[in-house]
Formats: C-alpha cells, structure tokens, sequence
C-alpha cells in the first residue's frame, strides 16, 4: 500500500478518534443532564446545520485549492475551538449554551473538510482499490470509534466533560502533524475557475446530468431522514426504557462500533461490489428491518443484538455510495458533488429531528422507531425497482 494512504488514513482516523470522543461525551451529558427530547434537538441541529452551509463552500475550494491544507485548516479550527471552550469552563461558564456554541463550531469546521477528504481518496488510490481501501478505513476508523464511547463515558464518570476536551486538541494537533508530511498536489482543473456559486451550479449541473446519481443523492437523503430517530433518539431511549447508567449508553455505543467494525472488515475482504447501487439498497431495507426491531426489543440484552446487527451495513451503504461516485465523476468536479450531496443528504437531518426530537416527548421512541423502519424499507424496494428498470434499459 502507497505509505501516502497509510499516512492519510492516519491522520483522518486520528481526527475523527477525538471528534467522536468530544461529541460522544457532549451527548451523554446532555443526556444524562436533561433527559429531554428537545434538549438533544438543539444539539443534533448544532451538530448537522452549519455543516451544510460550510460544507457548499468546502467542497468549491476542495476543487480550487490543494485538499491537503484545507484538511489540515479544518482540524487546526476544531482545535482552537475546543481551546476557547475550555477557556470558558475554567472561567465558569459551564452552561449547556456554551456547549451548544462549540458544537456550532465544529460543524462549521467539519462541513469545510468533508468534502476534501472525500474527493481525496481518488488521488492516492487506483479505482479499482478504491472499495477496498475504503473498506480498511471504516475498519480502522470502527476500531477508534469502538474505544471512543468507553473513552468518553470514562473521562465523563471520572473528570468531567472538560477532560475529552483535551484529548481533541490532542489527536487533531497529531493529525495535522501526519498530514504535513504528505505530498499531495492541486488537482489541476480543465476549466475555468469562477465563483463559489457558479462553481456550485456547475456542480449541480452535473448531478442534474447524472441521472442515476440524482436518484442516489434522493435515495439518501430519504433515508437519512428516516434513520435519524435510531441515530440520534436510541440513548433516550436506553435511558428511559432499560436504565440511566453511563456504562448502559457506552454498551449501546460499543455494540453499535463492533457492527461496523465486521462491517468494514467485509468489505475490505470482499474488495468491490457488482452492483452499488443495489447493494446500497439491500443495506437501507436491513436498516429498517432491524431498526423496528429495536422497537420491540423486550430487554437491553436483545436491544444491543439488534444494534449490533444493524451496523454492519453502515460500511457497506457508505462505501458503496461513496466509490459508485468516486468512480464517475471527473476529479476537478468530486468536490462540488460531494458538497452538494452531503449537503442535501444532511439536510434531511435537522428536518426530521425538527419533527423527531420534540415528537418523542409524546409519542415512545419505540413506536417512532417501528413506522421509520418500516419506511424504510419501503424506500430500499422503490430504489431496487429503480435500479432494475436502469439495468433493463441497458
């Protein structure tokens, strides 16, 4: 393997180590401090909306400049803002609202590096590498985020909320270290370089074009909606259905990693997939199946059997989406499409925990759980039929 890869997935797994860290210990305290469904909206919100403002602009300068620094800009931003966080802790100010402030900052800061780390991979890896590679990422980056829930339950049970902050600081300062020592280039550009929203229009142009890849970008962002209660309402739920013990949502967090983790071993061992577009819709309705499963689960122990189940197929949707595109968009134009579909993608997120978060103060997690499951599966059969038609029309 190119050692430019090694270090590049170094350095992305490092950064996302300690931003799982922050954001798990932000979460649970949140949690575990308010127990309310509105409280986690806000913070869902703060964590997805700026990402999609930043993430348009992120993804024309991903394609403007070399990705290279604007990774490592991103994570020197994370960093200081982490910084002034702690600033205001030790001076007092340890209300939720302060917290809320630093969540908004690093989305902003995420939403400018997404879009350059995922037009990146072409550049260090052969097509025909290219789901294999992604497949050791999402194995690698399974194995951190496996011990990232225990780190952050355990820096939260013993020093507070305050001490998963430094470990940010600490694996974002080493990530921008390794990143340093890769050479990368600008990809070069065969047209000319306009503004941001040209450039952007020029992106959705494309897409518009694209006739299969605009289905995608629909597909995911339905089903994006749709997962959201189990991503983001399930430690409410174990909170309130099997127990308020910190060691409960570090096991739901744990399980849900190991899931991912053979996922991504999976699919590193399996190297390409026929059909990604298939096998992202096999993915979605598994989803569904276990998500309303978790809906019925009668104790904690089958809980985490379903949750379990249930991310092995994160790697396998993710991977398979992600390279379907790497392999057919032009290089000077991966940024901008990969802006433009995380931003509608995620979009779906803040809407649908507008509508989750305050409803799951009324209506049981479980029952939420068991309609966006069945939906979901609904959403993968119309995407296969879709994709079928495409082969038929072939």
């Amino acid at each position: 393997m190119d050692k430019r890869i090694i270090f590049f997935l170094l350095s992305q797994n490092l950064s996302t180590f300690g931003t799982s860290v922050v954001g798990y210990s932000i979460m649970w305290h949140v949690t575990l401090e308010t127990s309310s469904g509105m409280w986690i909206t806000f913070f869902t919100l703060a964590a997805s909306a700026p990402l999609l403002v930043t993430s348009l602009v992120g993804g024309v300068l991903a394609d403007k400049h070399n990705r290279k620094y604007l990774i490592m800009l991103s994570d020197g931003f994370s960093a200081l803002s982490t910084v002034i966080l702690i600033v205001f802790f030790l001076a007092g100010g340890r209300s939720l609202t302060v917290v809320l402030a630093l969540s908004i900052l690093r989305s902003a800061g995420n939403g400018l590096q997404m879009p350059a780390v995922t037009a990146l991979y072409p550049q260090l890896v052969e097509t025909e590498k290219l789901t294999r590679i992604q497949g050791i990422n999402q194995s690698v980056s399974s194995v951190l985020m496996l011990l990232s829930p225990a780190v952050g339950g355990l820096l939260l049970g013993s020093v507070g909320l305050i001490g998963s902050f430094f470990i940010d600081i600490a694996t974002a300062s080493s990530a921008i270290l390794v990143m340093a020592t890769i050479k990368i280039e600008r990809v070069p550009s065969e047209t000319k370089q306009e503004s941001i929203f040209k450039e952007l229009r020029k992106g959705m142009r494309f897409i518009a074009s694209e006739k299969m890849l605009l289905k995608l970008m629909y597909f995911y962002s339905i089903s994006i909606f749709l997962v959201t209660p189990a991503a983001v309402l399930t430690p409410l739920m174990v909170r309130r259905s099997f127990g308020d013990a910190v060691w409960m949502l570090t096991a739901n967090e744990i399980v849900w990693t190991l899931g991912m983790l053979f996922g991504g071993v999976f699919v590193s061992v399996k190297g390409k997939f026929a059909d990604k577009l298939r096998t992202s819709a096999i993915s979605v309705i598994c989803f569904g199946i276990l998500f309303a499963l978790l809906g019925v689960a009668p104790n904690f122990p089958i809980y985490l059997a379903f949750i379990g189940l249930s991310g092995i197929f994160m790697p396998i949707l993710n991977t398979a989406g992600t390279v379907y595109i790497q392999e057919r968009v032009q290089a000077d134009m991966l940024g901008k499409v990969f802006s433009l579909i995380i931003f509608i993608g995620n979009a779906a997120m803040p809407v649908a925990i507008l509508l989750f978060g305050p409803m799951s103060d009324v209506v049981r997690i479980e029952h939420i759980l068991i309609v966006t499951g069945a939906l979901l599966v609904a959403v993968g059969c119309v995407f296969i039929a879709s994709v079928s038609r495409r082969t038929t029309e072939h």
